[in-house]
């Protein structure tokens, strides 16, 4: 009975003690601010999605070939295709639809990826040259977006600092320890993020090839922004 007794106590004194640190965190006076911050970074992964057909007509070209062509023109511009260049076979999901229609044989998709608009757009002329149209820009993206990420984050949370201090000066108070921080939001804003109609090169097939220059691609900046809240003690 006294085990009983003392293990009932016990709980008791534990649960007051629990409760009391609880109503103390929320009984101190305190503010609470939330703080921003973003920045731009020009994308330095440009992800190209380029698909090559094999259509069934007199001088048919097979997809093979077609690749051996590409690698080689790739290679010659200084792209490593072992490394850049990753492919899907998508046989097996159009097949039967492309077969009915009698008109392509065969469809390969690849997934090229550049680091800067200059590269991307002698590759459009490139493919154009070999007659491969059907390009895109899948995606673009950063090589070092995680530490932008939590660049911002450390400078969100700063003006929350700020902002905490403004608006306690006024009144004669200060700030002390932060008691709580939020990390509300951290946004990666990818407007290319997903596919997106190619992009086309007008008029390339009707001017002078000796003279025409690669088109200037230029990209917009990705955002990368971050929002924290944060509670710090009123002194």
């Amino acid at each position: 009975m006294n085990k009983i007794l003392l293990t009932f106590c016990l709980c008791i004194t534990i649960f007051t003690f629990g409760y009391g640190q609880t109503k103390n965190f929320i009984d101190q006076p305190y503010i609470e601010v939330s703080g921003y911050q973003d920045t731009l970074v020009t994308p330095n992964l440009i992800y190209l999605k380029i698909i090559i057909t094999e259509k069934d007509s007199r001088d048919k070209v097979s997809v093979e070939e077609q690749e051996m062509k590409m690698i080689t023109a790739f290679k010659a511009m200084g792209i490593n295709t072992e490394i850049d260049l990753t492919s899907s076979d998508m046989v097996s999901n159009y097949k039967s639809y492309f077969l009915k229609q009698k008109d392509i044989l065969k469809t390969k998709e690849y997934i090229l990826k550049v680091t800067n608009a200059e590269t991307a757009s002698k590759v459009f002329i490139q493919l154009e040259d070999l007659g491969i149209s059907n390009t895109s820009i899948q995606k673009v993206d950063h090589s070092d977006i995680e530490n932008l990420k939590n660049i911002c984050r450390t400078r969100a949370i700063e003006n929350a600092q700020k902002k905490a201090i403004l608006l306690t000066k006024p009144i004669g108070q200060t700030i002390g320890n932060a008691i709580h921080i939020t990390d509300n939001d951290t946004n990666f804003d990818n407007l290319l993020q997903g596919p997106i109609p190619g992009v086309q090169i007008r008029g390339y097939n009707t001017v002078d090839k000796a003279k025409y220059e690669a088109p200037k691609i230029e990209f917009e900046k990705i955002k990368i922004s971050a929002t924290v809240s944060v509670k710090f003690i009123l002194k």
